[in-house]
């Protein structure tokens, strides 16, 4: 084995690492809804991938960079789509936490919640500053704006969590329609 022969096997394993690295940090950013970041991260995960298999598989024939552009555009294209179809498809269910003062302002955005139709625990703990409430709220991903919105106007810590599933309970179906 020639210096030159190590050298390209360092640097093939080098990219393999990157590319792989770059795709498992690709995956975190769609599981936490980081759909841009995920695309870019998707465009030049499979341009070191095929950039490396044209080395390794050569052929006498290299991609041009119109080639390259193109089909790493597809992969991160793919993210967006696959990420955003994933998001609206999906019934899935969020836990929400809201943690806020313990106010009238806070025993109203209970009230509101709850006149929302969402199914609201509050619990009471000890902040730095004083008593908390921390408000959950279980409801559909698609829900999680209203809940946003009703909530924001009260201030608070607001914790946005996946759920794997749900069982039993009242309102998990998300907030009455008006």
């Amino acid at each position: 084995m020639t210096l030159g022969s190590v050298g390209l096997l360092v640097l093939i394993f080098a990219a393999r690492c990157a590319d792989v690295t770059m795709g498992v940090f690709r995956i975190l950013m769609v599981v936490k809804g980081r759909r841009g970041i995920a695309a870019i991260l998707g465009f030049f995960e499979v341009m070191v991938f095929l950039s490396t298999m044209s080395i390794i598989l050569g052929g006498g024939k290299s991609l041009s960079v119109a080639e390259l552009i193109a089909y790493c555009g597809g992969f991160a294209a793919g993210n967006l789509v696959g990420s955003f179809l994933e998001q609206k498809l999906m019934d899935s269910y969020v836990s929400v936490e809201i943690i806020a003062e313990k106010n009238d302002g806070s025993e109203l955005m209970v009230q509101e919640l709850r006149a929302a139709g969402f199914g609201t625990t509050v619990i009471f703990g000890e902040g730095r500053s004083g008593v908390r409430m921390v408000v959950k709220v279980i409801c559909s991903r698609k829900s999680v704006n209203r809940v946003r919105d009703l909530s924001g106007k009260y201030g608070g810590f607001l914790v946005v969590a996946d759920i794997k599933g749900v069982q039993g309970g009242g309102h998990f179906t998300g907030a009455k329609r008006k």
